[in-house]
Formats: structure tokens, sequence, C-alpha cells
């Protein structure tokens, strides 16, 4: 399936728009990450879950979940919002 790539990640992608696989979110990352290597890191904590500046997207609705179920066709979209001072 399509994944959009936030500009901060794309260092490890060298690309905006990725495919990857997966039946739900979790094993989508894992995916990435097994093609991406370092890219999950960026994306979910130590304890499994979303990082806080980190948002998800499937068929542009915003999703909260990593159980979310993904289909073959559908897109996703991952934003990183910036932060810092």
């Amino acid at each position: 399936m399509k994944v959009f790539i936030a500009q901060p990640l794309r260092s490890y992608t060298n690309a905006a728009e990725v495919e990857a696989d997966g039946q739900d979110l979790s094993e989508l990352l894992l995916d990435l990450d097994r093609r991406y290597p370092g890219i999950r890191f960026r994306i979910i904590d130590e304890q499994e879950r979303m990082r806080q500046h980190v948002k998800f997207f499937v068929n542009r609705q915003q999703v909260g979940r990593l159980d979310v179920p993904l289909a073959p066709h559908d897109e996703v979209h991952i934003l990183q919002a910036l932060s810092g001072g």
C-alpha cells in the first residue's frame, strides 16, 4: 500500500511516498522498519505507543491506535510535527 512520509522522516526513505505491507498499522511499521531501518523508533516509543508528535491518517481519517486494520488499497499518511525551541 502507499505510505506517505513526512519531511522529518524522509532521511530514512529518501522519498515522500513508499510502499509497505501490513494487516494493521503495527505490522505496517514493522515492514517499514525492515525496508528502512530505524524509522520505526522515530514513530513508536519504548512502550509501543505512537510518539506524541506523530499522527497517522488512513484514507484521510486520523487514527489513534496501532491495531487499525489496513487493506492493500489503503493510503497511509505519517505526519510528524516539529518541536523544540
